[in-house]
């Protein structure tokens, strides 16, 4: 697995996880009656804490446990990483994000609608948040399957 590919899984997985937490977490204020403005902003600030801080931590991980395995199974001390970009890395950097804003825009659409159509302003700004984690994940996905295929 190449350098980007393991920067790219781990993007997956964060963001497939906070995805998951946060739609639990809006599933739980819908049902329990707490969808105030107050505790969406709550649970923003801390979807935003953990997108940062966890794929700081998630990447740094990965790179240092990377480098161990690959010192183990080659047995050299200082083992070379190959993170140099070329002309197919950017090309697929680029369509993965062509995919990444399409699907948000998408998602800023539909969340335009719900305001259009008279709901409240807390489901336009909860569904702003979902799409742009799930851009994010559909991003992920089809830079992963670009590098699969061997694009």
């Amino acid at each position: 697995m190449s350098f980007q590919e393991k920067n790219i899984s781990v993007s997956l997985v964060n963001f497939s996880l906070i995805l998951a937490f946060y739609l639990i977490r809006v599933f739980q204020m819908t049902q329990g009656g707490s969808f105030t403005s107050t505790n969406i902003f709550r649970l923003w600030g801390i979807v935003i804490a953990l997108a940062v801080v966890v794929t700081i931590v998630g990447t740094i991980l990965t790179h240092i446990v990377s480098a161990i395995i690959q010192a183990i199974k080659t047995g050299e001390e200082d083992p070379k990483i190959e993170d140099f970009e070329d002309e197919r890395d950017k090309l697929i950097d680029l369509r993965g994000t062509q995919a990444t804003y399409t699907a948000s825009s998408i998602g800023v659409l539909i969340a335009m609608l719900t305001f259009v159509f008279g709901q409240p302003p807390l489901v336009m700004f909860s569904l702003l948040i979902f799409f742009g984690l799930l851009a994010q994940v559909i991003g992920d996905i089809s830079r992963l399957a670009l590098y699969r295929r061997g694009f």
